[in-house]
């Protein structure tokens, strides 16, 4: 069955870096697309970044670009997301997701069937 494990996250400073690891079995990598969000109490769920497993295309969230980067390691079937200059409002879990599609655009995270657990990430000030 699919499988998303998230990993990397963690306490860091104001101004710090994490890069977090979305590691996955049970499906066909090359035809789906793998994204990141994020859920911060009294918050919507917020997509961050999304990649294309079918062409390789990366999409980022306005709110992160220039900060966050989402990037793929085929041969470890395993997403990425750099994130760097990390600020106190970038405290939430954050989530890796996929589905068997081809989007062109940031998908909402109501597309996505399959989740992973999630991993905590707090930017102290």
């Amino acid at each position: 069955q699919v499988q998303l494990v998230e990993s990397g996250g963690g306490l860091v400073q104001s101004g710090g870096s994490l890069r977090l690891s979305c590691t996955t079995s049970g499906f066909n990598w090359d035809v789906y697309a793998i994204a990141w969000f994020r859920h911060a109490p009294g918050k919507e769920r917020e997509a961050l970044a999304c990649i294309n497993n079918n062409d390789g295309t990366t999409y980022h969230s306005w709110s992160v670009r220039g900060r966050f980067t989402i990037s793929r390691d085929n041969a470890k079937r395993t997403v990425y997301l750099q994130m760097n200059s990390l600020k106190p409002e970038d405290t939430a879990i954050y989530y890796c997701a996929a589905d068997h599609f081809s989007p062109n655009y940031l998908p909402s995270w109501k597309i996505f069937d399959y989740w992973g657990q999630g991993t905590q990430v707090t930017v102290s000030p």
